[in-house]
């Protein structure tokens, strides 16, 4: 499956790049997150990241689809 992924914060500096194209074999956001944590165990130490697909929040248990845009929001600190 080919995705565009985008990466804000801390998630831009662990990933290689802040949009990249994908290509990978994954259904839902949960086996992307596994998938991105095996292959970048960096993100392994977030305590809590969202994902957005096509501009709305989405859950581990949606399901991607073919050439969706999915947005990583790292977790946000106040200040």
């Amino acid at each position: 499956m080919k995705l565009t992924l985008i990466s804000y914060g801390i998630a831009r500096d662990i990933l290689p790049a802040h949009k990249h194209a994908l290509d990978i074999e994954v259904n839902t956001i949960e086996d992307l997150k596994t998938s991105l944590c095996k292959d970048y165990p960096e993100l392994k130490n977030l305590q809590s990241i969202s994902f957005a697909v096509n501009e709305e929040y989405r859950d581990d248990a949606f399901i991607l689809s073919e050439n969706d845009e999915v947005v990583i929001i790292p977790p946000v600190a106040g200040g």
